[in-house]
């Protein structure tokens, strides 16, 4: 009886084994469950992923405040002098460049995201609550310092996340989505700014800038605890209650697909050390790397946006609430940018031609002062955020495998485009306003240069393509593989 009963479960291993065979998706269901399944995790995932984009909000406004902040009396009370307010701004990319690597490389490790960006975000709005009782320059120098040092976990370990789960089709939309955080945080953030500056002068005898640290410092922190119950760690970590183990199993099926083989199986081979070594010695990585540094100081308007929109003459709340539309077109024309750049599977035009548009928005700032015509050469530039949006999902997309190189390599190029922000600091000096001709110059010469690097890279990618076609071609593959998106 027993030898039976063993003979039976043999032969329903078989069958089993053979369907699975004839069938990958067999293990969960076929391929029209298999379809329902992966709608269901899709959405789980965005709605979880989702508090990513109120955190970049909240991280690109702990950061930018002080240029708000300006208007209100900060260079006054704190007794700045020639560039020191612009080594305030210029010195938080500093830690933030220094930390962006070795964050990833732990996140990696442990693979808790869920603790170790919550824990992060916590500490970065203290530094910002701190830096409103500073009273001097070498005060609020040390605590910009720390706030980027701690700050630098976010952006690159938030994209390392994201791209543990989505497919190289899918990272462009969610890349865009999370981005977005960072671009309605500057039309927030000056909302908020402007009610905080308007309501708040004297109370408890403080100046409405130190509220202005004060409040966002705080709002930081209470989110950074409701994010620890909602962030999801990685397919192969995450044991919560939110996703079944069938879940659990497409999500690791989708990546092995994506990719041609299993992360965290390549994440054992290739280990923490090497993946920093293969990211270093590959040159993608630099070039890109360097790319985005020269669009980052044309994107250096950023910082001084409400400095810019002082310009056109009006008061400082007005100023501050005209910097919010700007970005809000941008937010919309990168959604839209972005999920076309995912449909297509194209990355160039969809970056370059928004950085043209921004180039003809410098242009237009360097030759009228006419209220109307600078207020829509603010547009142009903001829009220019539609095309970075792209290029970091392209980012992603050209360092596909294995996760360790892919986690340093993120950080890698967005810590070293940094270096961007700290020239950008210095490319705005009060005695080029109000006109900043040699700014918006500055600015059109990197944007081009930008343009052209891209381009080189995508002459790099259709050639690697090539290769793959002619390799699969010699050994007889007839189902295309894995290709670079140019």
């Amino acid at each position: 009886m027993r030898s039976s009963t063993s003979l039976e479960e043999k032969i329903e291993a078989d069958v089993k084994s053979t369907d699975a065979r004839d069938d990958p998706d067999a293990e969960f269901g076929g391929s029209e469950a298999r379809k329902r399944l992966e709608k269901r995790l899709l959405l789980k995932l965005d709605l979880r992923m989702s508090i990513l984009v109120v955190i970049y909000i909240l991280n690109y406004i702990d950061r930018n405040n002080a240029g708000a902040a300006r208007l209100r009396g900060l260079e006054a009370d704190l007794h700045l002098q020639g560039q020191q307010f612009a080594t305030l701004l210029s010195i938080l990319y500093v830690g933030y460049i220094i930390m962006q690597i070795p964050s990833n490389m732990f996140l990696n490790l442990v693979g808790k995201p869920s603790l170790h960006l919550p824990i992060c975000m916590m500490i970065w709005g203290t530094m910002s609550i701190l830096t409103g009782i500073t009273k001097n320059f070498v005060g609020a120098l040390l605590t910009r310092f720390f706030l980027g040092f701690v700050e630098a976990a976010f952006f690159p370990g938030a994209l390392f996340l994201i791209s543990k789960w989505y497919k190289r089709n899918e990272l462009g939309l969610r890349t865009a989505i999370l981005y977005c955080g960072n671009i309605i945080s500057n039309a927030f953030g000056s909302l908020l700014a402007s009610g905080i500056l308007d309501g708040m002068q004297g109370k408890l005898g403080d100046a409405a800038w130190r509220w202005l640290f004060f409040i966002e410092g705080s709002l930081t922190i209470f989110v950074a605890f409701c994010a620890i119950f909602i962030l999801p760690d990685f397919p192969a970590t995450t044991r919560a209650r939110w996703l079944s183990e069938e879940e659990r199993r497409l999500a690791m099926r989708r990546m092995e697909e994506d990719a041609g083989i299993g992360d965290e199986a390549e994440t054992e081979v290739g280990g923490h050390t090497t993946g920093l070594w293969m990211a270093v010695k590959d040159w993608k990585v630099w070039w890109l790397a360097f790319a985005m540094t020269s669009q980052v100081v044309a994107l250096s308007f950023n910082a001084y946006f409400p400095t810019l929109s002082a310009t056109m003459g009006f008061g400082p709340t007005v100023t501050l609430l005209l910097c919010a539309p700007p970005f809000v077109f941008t937010a919309i024309l990168a959604f839209f940018v972005s999920r076309h750049s995912d449909k297509t599977g194209e990355r160039f035009y969809h970056i370059t031609i928004s950085f043209f548009v921004g180039i003809i928005g410098f242009i237009i700032a360097i030759c009228t002062m006419n209220t109307a015509a600078r207020y829509i050469s603010l547009f142009l530039m903001a829009q220019s955020y539609a095309g970075f949006v792209v290029l970091y999902a392209w980012v992603s997309n050209s360092i596909p495998r294995p996760p360790s190189k892919r986690a340093v390599a993120v950080a890698l190029v967005n810590a070293f485009s940094q270096l961007g922000n700290v020239a950008g600091s210095y490319v705005w000096p009060t005695n080029w306003g109000p006109t900043y001709r040699n700014s918006y110059a500055i600015c059109i010469a990197t944007s081009g240069w930008a343009i052209v690097m891209c381009y080189v890279f995508k002459l790099h990618l259709h050639y690697l393509n090539k290769k793959l076609d002619e390799e699969e071609a010699n050994r007889g593959v007839k189902e295309k593989g894995f290709r670079y998106l140019v």
